[in-house]
């Protein structure tokens, strides 16, 4: 069967899809080998996936063991939240990406170990839901048990381990359940027509479209989406025990709606599965609809991290009740911030997907903003402590976690809900593919860092570069032509949203194109091996501010250096100062420093902040009281990337700042 198809080693395979601007290079083809992407590639391989492989496999994470409990070959009871075979399967993607970077024997053998207990633990109609197994519960009863989550994910994790390792042991598998999909869903029932709320199977039915060729994936995945707003809102035996409207994006069918609400994790991977829908099928309206949505994210619901997702529980902006999702445009609490690690990340592949189809440099910002800032501020710097939510403010005492499920005082070692863990190390396993992609005659450089990239352009000449540069740290990059095809191609920089006073040469001669911050600037020309780039986008360290609408910012900066936000700790302040108590001058000169030793290895910003010193003469229980001229002392203050917080202890923290203007 796969042997009539394209193996191509990659994650969103839209080699062969007719509305796709940029492609996508195949894994191992970009090598990261030094500076940020490299470390945190390496720490994947030796601490991130074995570590939480350790957990899933084991007493602690019991996801092996669910199935084990399936197949009879263990003794106990189910583990995890109903869609926990999700997490082990987000896992294994993870697991598949790095083998195709280390080609590591061992590594592929540990997987088709636990392939072949996915298999057993399978029925012979091809359904495989762990806690609905071991539980005896009715096939599809009730949509709140996740059955849908967990195919997506399946279908994504065996079309990952086939274009890995070649091999179809885990792709049957999903093949097998996917065909049970099409069977019962694709005659669309009225009974089952509200099923399918979380969408990652959408994106996933696309992949196997992508991977063998099946048409019905494709068309069943455009039926869940179709279904959307289709139905009158109100539980049937179907959705009782779950929220309905908003929060699964049921209210307003997707080709209509402009505003993104609901749960921020189903909502994205819901554009994100369109966007593939649309890669294949070319329907303007569905595209229009998420540019729209895109739009509304990312401009009027997005904190400064690229984080999205303002609360754990309220009302969306049609007021239906809501979980972990979005609210109304501009409404931004930092201390409460939920942020979830997923909905970030969720963020970045929406934006990488629209990036292909539109081949326009400001998806790659919001995908850098992401991964610098608010994806890996989920995960520790020793990559083995966890957090879900991710706030702007953190005030010891402010909030009480012990009546909260997801949100923890300080990083933990495992979450019982742990979706989010795995996503976040799959997506620094399968970073490199995320750095390049293949433009009509040339290559789009997406991600900048140190690399290595040899890779087959669209015309089949091969292209081979160095990338040499301490980004995210400094922004000179410099790129070496190694090796290239004798005709005219185009090397496509991408200038960030971010850079000013920005600089091009080629061969050490200053060129005259246009560098604007956040387009593609594309140089044209034969070129030939030796050939220099060197682009400049100096990283002024600077003061930003929120829209006049998002009243919890007003009158407060946050500090930016490049892509990284940074944000003011406790333990960089007295023993006594509250984070709420520190001030930044307008005016305040600011230093960067590099410090190797520091959480990992950081570059630190420095400058002197004002520490109120009268607040502490008011009783603690005012809420409101009269106000004299305030007392402040100067002090010198380190500012820590936001991403690299919370690794000595728990700790207050803010990202945004009171300012004196001055």
């Amino acid at each position: 069967m796969p042997e009539k198809f394209t193996h191509n080693k990659t994650e969103v395979d839209t080699s062969k899809s007719p509305n796709v601007k940029l492609k996508p290079i195949s894994m191992g083809d970009c090598k990261w080998t030094d500076g940020f992407w490299a470390e945190k590639t390496k720490l994947c391989e030796e601490s991130m996936i074995p570590y939480m492989g350790s957990l899933l496999t084991g007493e602690v994470g019991h996801a092996l063991n669910n199935f084990k409990i399936v197949t009879g070959d263990y003794n106990g009871s189910f583990n995890g939240e109903y869609w926990h075979d999700a997490d082990f399967f987000k896992w294994m993607e993870a697991a598949c990406y790095m083998y195709g970077l280390n080609n590591d024997q061992k590594l592929l053998q540990e997987i088709d170990e636990i392939i072949d207990i996915i298999a057993k633990a399978q029925e012979d109609d091809g359904y495989l839901h762990a806690y609905i197994q071991i539980n005896g519960i009715e096939h599809f009863s009730n949509r709140k048990y996740h059955e849908m989550y967990n195919c997506g994910h399946l279908y994504t994790a065996g079309c990952i381990h086939y274009r890995m390792t070649g091999k179809t042991n885990f792709l049957d598998i999903a093949l097998k359940n996917a065909d049970l999909l099409v069977a019962k869903f694709g005659p669309n029932p009225p009974e089952l027509r509200r099923f399918g709320f979380n969408q990652t199977q959408i994106m996933g039915l696309v992949e196997l479209y992508r991977t063998v060729g099946n048409k019905d994936y494709l068309e069943l995945a455009e039926q869940f989406i179709n279904n959307r707003g289709q139905s009158e809102m109100v539980h049937d035996s179907t959705t009782v025990g779950y929220p309905i409207g908003d929060m699964v994006q049921e209210r307003v069918p997707l080709r209509e709606e402009t505003e993104a609400a609901g749960h921020a994790v189903l909502a994205l991977y819901y554009y994100a599965g369109a966007a593939d829908v649309y890669a294949e099928t070319g329907e303007k309206a569905l595209i229009d609809a998420l540019d729209r949505l895109w739009e509304n994210v990312t401009q009027k619901k997005m904190y400064a991290t690229g984080a999205v997702g303002q609360t754990h529980y309220g009302a969306s902006p049609r007021r239906d009740m809501i979980e972990e999702g979005f609210i109304d445009e501009y409404m931004m609490p930092n201390l409460t911030a939920y942020n979830e690690t997923c909905a970030n990340i969720c963020n970045a592949m929406f934006s990488q997907r629209l990036l292909g189809i539109h081949g326009e440099s400001k998806y790659a910002d919001i995908m850098e903003l992401v991964l610098h800032n608010s994806m890996m501020s989920g995960i520790s710097v020793c990559g083995t402590k966890y957090y879900y939510a991710n706030p702007l403010r953190k005030i010891i005492g402010a909030r009480d976690y012990e009546n909260m499920n997801t949100e923890s005082p300080d990083r933990e070692p495992y979450l019982f809900c742990f979706c989010c863990p795995p996503n976040l190390v799959r997506t620094v396993a399968k970073s490199s593919l995320w750095a390049y992609n293949l433009a009509q005659n040339g290559i789009s450089v997406n991600l900048y860092g140190g690399n290595k990239l040899e890779t087959t352009l669209l015309d089949g000449s091969t292209l081979k570069l160095t990338q040499s540069t301490e980004y995210p740290w400094e922004g000179l990059v410099n790129i070496t032509v190694d090796s290239c095809k004798a005709d005219a191609f185009d090397i496509m920089l991408r200038i960030p949203e971010w850079s000013k006073d920005n600089s091009l040469k080629i061969n050490g001669n200053a060129i005259d194109i246009p560098l604007v911050a956040g387009e593609f600037a594309t140089i044209s020309r034969e070129w030939k091996a030796g050939d220099t780039i060197e682009l400049n986008m100096p990283m002024h360290i600077k003061l930003i501010e929120g829209h006049n609408r998002i009243e919890e910012v007003r009158n407060q900066v946050a500090v930016k250096r490049g892509p990284i936000v940074y944000c003011v700790e406790s333990p960089d302040l007295p023993e006594s100062v509250n984070i709420t108590d520190v001030y930044l001058p307008s005016n305040a000169p600011f230093t960067a420093q590099k410090q190797a030793s520091l959480l990992g290895g950081v570059t630190t910003v420095h400058a002197d902040v004002m520490l109120r010193t009268d607040t502490t003469k008011a009783a603690s229980n005012e809420m409101y009281r009269d106000i004299t001229q305030p007392e402040f002392n100067k002090y010198s203050a380190q500012f820590v990337p936001y991403f690299a917080w919370s690794n000595r202890g728990e700790a207050e923290m803010s990202v945004f700042m009171p300012v004196i203007w001055q």
